[in-house]
C-alpha cells in the first residue's frame, strides 16, 4: 500500500462528503485506507462501510461510524491453530506484510498458537513494496531456521511475488509447510494460473465458507455477462467472496436508507475549528445517527450468507480449509468454533481432514522442522573400544577415511532424537584411548575432546 493510494482514498472521501454530501461511504478496500477514511466518517457522522478492511486494529469501539461488512481477521486464527495442532507441529512462524492489515492479526495468531502449545520463535515482516532482493534476504533467513511451518498473511499482489521467490529458492520442496490466511486463499482463482500451478503447490489455506446457492449461481451469470461487456478481451472468473460481500453491503445500505433516511437531507455546518481547508469545512450529517442504527439492525439472507452485524462487524460461523493442487484449491475440510475440524459441516463424528498434497509431494506429513543450515551441532563423544562392540562400534573406511558409528546405544539415541518435536543437529566424535576406563573417557570429555561433547554409552 503506497502513500499515494492512501491520499487518493482520503481525497475521494473528502470530495464525496463536501461536494455530494453522501449519506454513507462504501469502499475503503484496504485496512490502511480505511484507517484514514473512517476518521472522516466519524467526524462527519457518516457511516463508512468496508467489505474488505479486515484488520482487528480497526474497531467500531473507537470509531463508531465504521462498519465492517467482512469478517475480522482474528476470526480465522482458531482455524489456523487447530490445523497446526492437528498435524502435530510445535512451532510456526508468521510471515506478514508491514502494514495495518499485516500486523493486526499477529497478536491474535500468536495467542491462538500458544493455546495449542505451538511456539512462535520468530516473526517475519515483509515490506509492502519489497524488492526481489528484500524478499530473497528474508527467505534465506527463514531457510536457515529450524522451523518449517510458515503462516503467510499478506495482500494478494505481494503474496504472489512472495511465493514465486520461495519457489525459485527451493522452499516449496519436501519438508516445508505453508499456510495462508483468507487474504490470499479467497482470491486463488484470480492469481496467475502459472503462479498457482508452479509456485504454490501443497499450500494449505483457510477462508470463510460460502454455501453455493441458486442466488449465487444467478449472480455469477450476471456478473460474468457484465464483466465481458466491460472487458471484452478478458475471461472472467467466478466472483470472489469480497465481491459477494460488496453486493450484500450495497443491499444493506439501500435497505437502511429506505427505512431511516428522509428524501431531503442536509449537513449542518460545524461552528468551530479550522474552516480554511476542505476538511475543516465538512459539515455533520443530520441523518447519520439514524442511518447507522438502521444499518446495524439490518438482517437478511445475502449472497455471501446471513448478513447480521454484531458489534459493528459481520460474523463468520465456519471456515473452509483448502489445499492447493493444480491450478486451484480443493476443499479438505472445515472448521467451526464449536466443532473444530471436520470433513463436512453436517458431520458430527468425522473430525479428520481429507488427504493433503504437500509441497514436494512427500508421502508423509512434514515434521514441521529440519536441521538448521547454520546451527551449532551437539557433539556426541563415543568410545573407541576393542572386543565387545554391540553397544557402540566405531569403524573407519580405509578408502574414504569416513567414520561410521553403530550399535544398540546409537540406535536408542537416534530414536530419541528423531522423536523430538524440534531439530537438534549433532555429530559423533570418536574418542580414542577410552577403553581403559569409563573415568578416563569422561575425563577426555572434560578436556574438551570436542566442544559441547557428551558421552554416549
Amino acid at each position: 500500500m503506497t502513500s499515494n493510494a492512501i491520499l487518493c482514498a482520503f481525497a475521494a472521501a473528502v470530495a464525496l462528503l463536501k461536494d455530494v454530501q453522501v449519506k454513507a461511504i462504501i469502499g475503503p478496500t484496504t485496512s490502511t485506507e480505511a484507517d484514514f477514511v473512517i476518521q472522516i466518517g466519524n467526524k462527519t457522522q457518516v457511516p463508512v462501510l468496508s467489505f474488505s478492511a479486515s484488520s482487528p486494529a480497526l474497531s467500531s469501539a473507537h470509531t463508531p461510524y465504521f462498519v465492517r461488512t467482512t469478517t475480522n481477521d482474528s476470526s480465522q486464527v482458531g482455524a489456523i491453530a487447530t490445523v497446526t495442532q492437528y498435524f502435530g507441529w510445535r512451532q510456526a512462524v508468521p510471515v506478514y506484510e508491514d502494514s495495518e492489515y499485516g500486523a493486526g492479526i499477529v497478536p491474535f495468531l500468536i495467542d491462538a498458537l500458544q493455546a495449542v502449545d505451538a511456539r512462535v520463535p520468530y516473526r517475519s515482516v515483509i515490506p509492502t513494496e519489497a524488492t526481489t532482493d528484500q524478499l530473497d534476504k528474508e527467505l534465506y533467513k527463514l531457510m536457515t531456521m529450524q522451523t518449517r511451518v510458515f503462516v503467510v498473511h499478506m495482500l494478494p499482489a505481494l503474496g504472489a511475488r512472495f511465493f514465486r521467490r520461495a519457489h525459485q529458492l527451493g522452499m516449496m520442496d519436501d519438508g516445508y509447510v505453508w499456510i495462508t490466511t483468507d487474504g490470499i486463499t479467497d482470491v486463488l482463482d484470480l492469481f496467475d494460473q502459472r503462479t498457482v500451478a508452479e509456485a504454490m503447490q501443497g499450500v494449505i489455506g483457510v477462508r470463510p465458507y460460502m454455501n453455493r446457492s441458486e442466488e449465487i449461481d444467478d449472480f455469477t451469470v450476471r456478473f460474468k455477462r457484465k464483466f465481458r461487456q466491460d472487458n471484452p478481451p478478458l475471461e472472467p472468473t467466478d466472483p470472489t467472496v469480497f465481491q459477494l460481500w460488496a453486493y450484500d453491503t450495497a443491499h444493506a445500505v439501500a435497505m437502511a436508507v429506505e427505512k431511516a433516511v428522509p428524501a431531503r437531507t442536509a449537513f449542518q455546518s460545524q461552528q468551530s475549528g479550522n474552516n480554511s481547508t476542505d476538511l475543516g469545512r465538512l459539515g455533520v450529517s443530520q441523518t447519520g445517527p439514524a442511518l447507522l442504527e438502521a444499518i446495524m439492525g439490518t438482517r437478511f439472507r445475502g449472497l455471501a450468507g446471513e448478513f447480521q452485524l454484531v458489534d459493528g462487524q459481520l460474523q463468520s460461523s465456519a471456515f473452509e480449509i483448502v489445499n492447493v493442487n493444480g491450478k486451484s484449491g480443493r476443499t479438505i475440510g472445515f472448521w467451526t468454533p464449536g466443532k473444530g475440524i471436520s470433513r463436512g459441516l453436517e458431520s458430527t463424528n468425522d473430525t479428520s481432514l481429507r488427504s493433503v498434497i504437500w509441497p514436494g509431494e512427500p508421502k508423509d506429513v512434514p515434521k514441521g522442522w529440519e536441521m538448521p543450515t547454520d546451527g551449532t551441532k551437539l557433539r556426541i563423544a563415543v568410545p573407541v573400544k576393542h572386543g565387545f562392540d554391540q553397544f557402540v562400534k566405531v569403524t573407519t573406511d580405509p578408502a574414504t577415511n569416513r567414520t561410521t558409528v553403530t550399535g544398540y546405544c546409537i540406535d536408542v539415541f537416534e530414536a530419541v532424537m528423531d522423536s523430538l518435536p524440534y531439530a537438534v543437529p549433532f555429530e559423533y566424535i570418536p574418542v580414542h584411548n577410552s577403553s581403559d576406563s569409563y573415568d578416563n573417557f569422561v575425563y577426555q570429555v572434560k578436556l574438551k575432546v570436542g566442544s559441547r561433547a557428551t558421552p554416549l554409552e
